[in-house]
């Protein structure tokens, strides 16, 4: 195993190597410029320079884990309405794997009743009635693609590039790129709701291997905002700040002796939890806004929900924070009880969702933040234009695990309003027009942020690596 004493013999025997060379050598030279890639907070305060210039400057990712059923939410199909209950056609199924259904399934036309909204005509279900209201905000993409087609895999490949753990999010490279815009604050939070964590786990807002200074913090909307940040009994914020400065000196010795870059991360992880213990309390209280404004997105102080999570996530990017990513659980409506099914289980579930995210939506609007603040809404996949093998028998009405086509909109930060883009066939089960890769949306979002995805790099292990791999196209006809 390659251990921590080792890395330091190679480290030392590397300086030895290079200062041997002389002060103006090439060797020193490239010595300083790797001590200054590795220092996360010179980074922090000295980001990426921009490639071009942004049309966002925030983010609010609002993930909902588990697929949610495009085709009972924003893509109509009246013919698969007219063929509903018949066998699914050979052609539809074959070289095809689903998660949970085998043999010849039959297809569903949904239950749900589809109109148009907005000056664009977008086609949304009843099981969404405030996004009706915000139709003319939403860019609506109805050509997502993935390579996954379960749960954890499908998140982490949307998420942060790859399948399995251990790359860097979409939110740590906007961090790594862009730094923050208070001091404060975390440049990147999480918010969870529902009571689970997505299937990739953490990985979701991990670093990867870029230092962890840029990783996301997970805060609640009920309780201590952030875990460990309050102090332990008996101890004081002067005590806190003497603890503290004799960890740095630590520190500090520590990296000068093994020159391993985590620890200046350390030090500033742990200065920024100092500094949040005065800041985060105050943007995380809610009961501070007005009685209209927790109406209009259903919140409640004190408690821990969605609703509480989408006003939480306003008051972070006004108060700097580049990136926020909200996730949701309980989108996985395979109809194995009536809370999964598309009738009773989705009405329920949009009612804890939709009404949020629209005001949410108003709400940066009114303030003038949504016109360089993007958000996304959607899952990591959809689901079959079948019913679930599983359910074939039940009254409850569900759908299996589907990556070839799936919806999910944007809004605000440089995205077309009122905007639909993209087609599949008459029965779902494939894009016909303008298909969207998540490395395509991965791209076009970095883009949105002023960053070429092909040059925001980390060098790590030899190589430079990306949010996109090797893979990815700005999807430029989404854009203002």
């Amino acid at each position: 195993m390659h251990s921590l004493h080792q890395e330091h013999l190679q480290l030392t025997t590397r300086r030895q190597f290079l200062n041997s060379a002389g002060h103006f050598s090439l060797g020193a030279i490239a010595l300083h410029a790797l001590n200054a890639e590795a220092n996360p907070q010179s980074a922090s305060r000295n980001p990426q320079l921009p490639h071009h210039p942004a049309k966002a400057k925030r983010v609010i990712y609002l993930s909902m884990s588990g697929g949610p059923p495009n085709l009972d939410l924003f893509d109509y199909k009246p013919a698969l309405q007219k063929h509903s209950d018949q066998p699914c056609p050979d052609s539809f199924l074959a070289g095809r794997t689903f998660a949970f259904t085998s043999g010849v399934p039959k297809l569903m036309g949904t239950p749900r009743t589809f109109q148009q909204y907005g000056h664009g005509g977008l086609w949304m279900s009843d099981a969404c009635p405030n996004f009706h209201s915000i139709a003319d905000e939403m860019c609506l993409i109805h050509s997502m693609k993935t390579d996954q087609f379960n749960h954890a895999p499908a998140e982490l490949l949307l998420y942060t590039g790859h399948n399995r753990q251990g790359r860097p999010s979409m939110g740590s490279w906007a961090t790594y790129g862009l730094g923050t815009d208070n001091q404060d604050l975390p440049g990147f939070v999480a918010l969870i709701s529902s009571g689970t964590q997505p299937s990739g786990g953490q990985a979701c807002w991990g670093s990867g291997f870029i230092p962890s200074v840029y990783q996301g913090v997970q805060c609640r909307s009920k309780g201590d905002p952030v875990l460990f940040v309050t102090n332990p009994t008996g101890m004081d914020r002067t005590l806190r700040r003497r603890t503290l400065d004799a960890l740095r000196d630590l520190n500090e010795l520590q990296s000068a002796e093994l020159g391993h870059p985590e620890t200046i991360t350390r030090i500033a992880q742990y200065e920024l939890a100092f500094r949040m213990q005065t800041s985060v309390p105050g943007v995380m209280d809610i009961s501070q806004e007005d009685p209209k404004t927790l109406e209009a997105y259903g919140a409640k102080p004190g408690e821990s929900s969605f609703a509480n999570n989408c006003l939480l996530a306003r008051r972070l990017v006004e108060s700097g924070t580049r990136f926020v990513h909200l996730f949701d659980w309980g989108w996985d409506f395979h109809g194995t009880s009536e809370g999964t099914g598309i009738t009773k289980g989705l009405t329920d579930k949009m009612a804890q969702t939709d009404k949020p995210v629209a005001a949410l939506i108003k709400d940066l609007k009114q303030r003038g933040l949504l016109e360089d603040t993007l958000v996304i809404w959607g899952g990591e996949f959809g689901r079959t234009p079948f019913r679930e093998g599983r359910t074939a028998a039940s009254k409850v009405l569900g759908r299996d695990h589907f990556p070839d086509c799936f919806s999910l909109f944007m809004a605000g930060g440089g995205v077309k309003g009122g905007f639909s883009y993209g087609a599949t066939d008459e029965m779902g089960f494939k894009v016909t027009e303008n298909q969207v890769h998540v490395h395509d949306l991965q791209a076009t979002i970095m883009h949105l942020l002023g960053f070429d995805h092909e040059r925001l790099t980390y060098r790590f292990q030899g190589r430079d690596y990306r949010l996109t791999d090797i893979h990815g196209h700005v999807i430029k006809p989404l854009l203002v």
